[in-house]
C-alpha cells in the first residue's frame, strides 16, 4: 500500500524496478546524476549563507538560541516599567492594644514625582477598610504611604510616599487605541509574595463593559468600561500595571473572573479613564459627582406589592425613591415616588439613573426629574449639588 502518492515513498516493489535491467541502469544512472547535482547545490547554499554570516548580517553561527525566539520587545517592556511597579500591604490596628495586623496586599504603579513626595497609583479596593498602607519598592526597601485621595466607584486610589531613592515613573500610554491581538503584559504583586511577576497575553477586547458593584436589591450600582486580557491575572495584582510592548502603562489591572470552566478572563481600568480620576483625586482628594438626593431601588427589583405604587400599566422600569434628602427634598420630592425620566432620558433603574447623572451632568447645573406619584405623572426641575459622598 503507498504511504504517498509518489511511487518514491511506496511499500510495493516499483513499477520501475519491474521493467528489466535497462530500464533499471536507466534509472540509477539518472539518480545518481539528481544526487550530484543536489549535492552541488546544498555547496553553494551552505557558501552562500556562510558568507552572510561571515559579513554580520546574520545570525552567529555558535548562536545556541535563535534570535526569532526571543521576544525583545517583550523583555525591554519589563525592563523599563518594572522599576515603577511596587506592592503595597494594607493594615488596619486593632482596638485592643493598638496593634497593626496585616489584612491584604496589591500593587501599585509610581506614576508622578513632585520634589520629595512619589505618587503611586492602585485599586480604591485594595486599601478599602485599612488604616496604615506601606509600600514595597522592586528593591525591596519599605515606605510608609498616605492616601491622597480614592474613590469607590471608579476603583481608583492615589498614594504618596517620599520620593527619596525614586529614579524612574511609569509612562502612560493610549488605551483609545488599543486592538484586539495585540500583546498585553501584566506586573504585580500576585498572591501576596511573589512581587515583579510577569505574565504576558493579549488584549481580548479593548473596551468590555462590565457591571460591578451589587446593590442590597441584587442589581449592579455601577458598571465600568475594562479592557479585557488573557494575561493572568491573580490575587494581589490588582493596582498594578497593564503594559504594551513600548513599555507604557495602557491599564491598571483590577479584577478577574474566577469560576468552573472560566480561564484567561481578567480585567484592567483603560489608562485614559485613569487618568482623568487621577487629576481630580490628587486635586480634590475625591471624584467630585452631581448630586440629587435620592437613595433608590430598582422597579423591576419588586414581583408583588407594587398596586400600592397606583403605576400605569405601561410603566415597566424607573427608580424607586427610598430616601430623600438635599436637593430632592428642597424640591419637592418623596419616598415611593419612582422616578423614570432625567431631561427627557428614560430612567430604568438605579444604575442608569447614575451613568445619566454622572456621564452627562456637572455640579451646579439644572436638571429635570420626570416622575410618578400615586399613578400621577409629575415633573420637577432642581439644582445639582456636590455629592458629599463621593
Amino acid at each position: 500500500m503507498s504511504l504517498f502518492n509518489d511511487e518514491f515513498y511506496s511499500t510495493k516493489v516499483s513499477r520501475w524496478a519491474r521493467k528489466g535491467p535497462e530500464r533499471r541502469r536507466w534509472w540509477h544512472n539518472r539518480t545518481a546524476l539528481l544526487l550530484v547535482l543536489s549535492a552541488i547545490a546544498g555547496s553553494l547554499v551552505t557558501f552562500f549563507l556562510m558568507s552572510i554570516i561571515s559579513h554580520g548580517e546574520g545570525t552567529p553561527a555558535t548562536a545556541s538560541v535563535p534570535l526569532e525566539v526571543i521576544d525583545v520587545s517583550r523583555v525591554k517592556a519589563v525592563d523599563k516599567v518594572s522599576p515603577t511597579v511596587v506592592s503595597i500591604i494594607s493594615s488596619i490596628k486593632d482596638k485592643d492594644g493598638g496593634k497593626v495586623r496585616g489584612i491584604g496586599m496589591g500593587s501599585g504603579v509610581i506614576f508622578r514625582k513632585d520634589g520629595d513626595r512619589a505618587l503611586v497609583v492602585t485599586n480604591n479596593h485594595v486599601l478599602e477598610e485599612a488604616t496604615s498602607f506601606e509600600v514595597v519598592l522592586p528593591t525591596g526597601e519599605h515606605k510608609q504611604a498616605t492616601v491622597v485621595g480614592a474613590d469607590y466607584l471608579a476603583d481608583l486610589a492615589v498614594l504618596e510616599i517620599d520620593a527619596s531613592g525614586i529614579k524612574t515613573v511609569a509612562e502612560f500610554g493610549n488605551s483609545d487605541k488599543l486592538k484586539s491581538g495585540q500583546t498585553a503584559i501584566a506586573i504585580g504583586n500576585p498572591l501576596g509574595g511573589l512581587s515583579q511577576t510577569v505574565t504576558a497575553g493579549i488584549i481580548s477586547w479593548p473596551k468590555r463593559t462590565i457591571p460591578v458593584y451589587p446593590g442590597h436589591d441584587g442589581e449592579y450600582e455601577w458598571e465600568l468600561d475594562m479592557i479585557q486580557t488573557d494575561a493572568a491575572i491573580n490575587q494581589g495584582n490588582s493596582g498594578g500595571a497593564l503594559v504594551d510592548l513600548d513599555g507604557k502603562v495602557i491599564g491598571i489591572n483590577s479584577l478577574k473572573v474566577a469560576d468552573t470552566g472560566v480561564e484567561g478572563l481578567g480585567f484592567a481600568i483603560p489608562i485614559n479613564e485613569v487618568k482623568a480620576v487621577l487629576d481630580e483625586l490628587i486635586e480634590h482628594g475625591k471624584v467630585l459627582r452631581p448630586f440629587i438626593g435620592v437613595s433608590t431601588v430598582n422597579l423591576t427589583s419588586f414581583k408583588s406589592g407594587l398596586e400600592l405604587l397606583k403605576l400605569p400599566d405601561d410603566v415597566k422600569t424607573g427608580a424607586i425613591i427610598l430616601e430623600v434628602y438635599g436637593p430632592a427634598a428642597e424640591a419637592g420630592l418623596s419616598t415611593n415616588d419612582v422616578i423614570v425620566q432625567l431631561d427627557n432620558q428614560p430612567v430604568h433603574g438605579t444604575l442608569s439613573l447614575r451613568k445619566y447623572l454622572y456621564q452627562n451632568k456637572k455640579i451646579g447645573e439644572k436638571i429635570t426629574i420626570t416622575y410618578y406619584r400615586d399613578g400621577k405623572k409629575e415633573t420637577v426641575t432642581l439644582t445639582l449639588a456636590e455629592n458629599d459622598e463621593s
